[in-house]
Parts: structure tokens; sequence; C-alpha cells
């Protein structure tokens, strides 16, 4: 079963900011939560919900779909609350929305260009995604 779609980091804060019950899971790992930073949705009030998609070292997450279905439950969101997916770059929360899908949770977006966006012709992130875009995000 495929996801609803991807979006862009602008569409994904509108998504958010007009839908109560939309809710953003960051995927990446804890190690880009601490040393690059989260987006920051309490502007909205709604925090960001950070479950790791896979490890550090790149192991799956066996414990994904239980931990968005308790993110979800604590929230009081059901199963039709839109779901967005943000990583990286954009590619490990495919998977994420993906698996959410199958799941029974729908509409799951994935979040082009994620939070730092891809590498540019120096090998660098940070010209695209939800934080070159100027979107709500902090450090720890």
């Amino acid at each position: 079963m495929s996801y609803a779609g991807d979006i862009t980091p602008g569409q994904a804060w509108e998504l958010l900011r007009d839908n109560p019950d939309a809710v953003l899971v960051d995927v990446r790992t804890e190690a880009e939560w601490r040393f690059v930073g989260v987006p920051d949705t309490t502007s909205i009030d709604r925090p960001t919900a950070l479950i790791e998609w896979v490890d550090f070292h790149g192991a799956p997450n066996a414990e994904f779909i239980g931990q968005l279905q308790q993110v979800l439950a604590d929230r009081g969101g059901d199963s039709d609350a839109p779901v967005i997916f943000l990583c990286r770059s954009g590619q490990r929360s495919i998977g994420a929305a993906t698996a959410a899908t199958g799941a029974g949770y729908a509409p799951a977006y994935n979040v082009l260009e994620g939070f730092e966006g891809p590498l540019d012709g120096d090998g660098h992130r940070g010209a695209a995604g939800w934080r070159a875009l100027g979107l709500p995000w902090r450090q720890s």
C-alpha cells in the first residue's frame, strides 16, 4: 500500500498549522535530533513526535509502529489524522510513511528535502529542507 504522497516542507507546515489533528513525526536518529536540531511546532501547540525509523547504526526500529500508535493515542488522534514524516533529506521518511499507511494510518505524507535537504555541489547540506526554508526549529 502506497503512502499519500510527497509534500514540500512549506506544505507540511501549512497542513500542520491549518489542521489541528495533523501530527509531525521526525524519524531521524537521536544523534541527529541532539546535534542538528528538530522542527519546533510548539507555536501551533503540537510538539513534534520523535520516533527513530532506524538507529544510528542503521538497524530498523522494530517498535516503530507501536511507538507511532502510542504517540497518536496520547494526542487523541485517530487513524484518519494526517501524519507527516520527516527525516534528514526525505528518504528514510518514505519508508516510515509507507509502514504507517500499511498499519492503517492514512493519509501519511513524506516531506521532500527533509530537515536538512540534499547535498549541494560542495557536499554540504543546508540549501534546502525545513531548516533552510526558515520554518521553526530548535537545537538542544
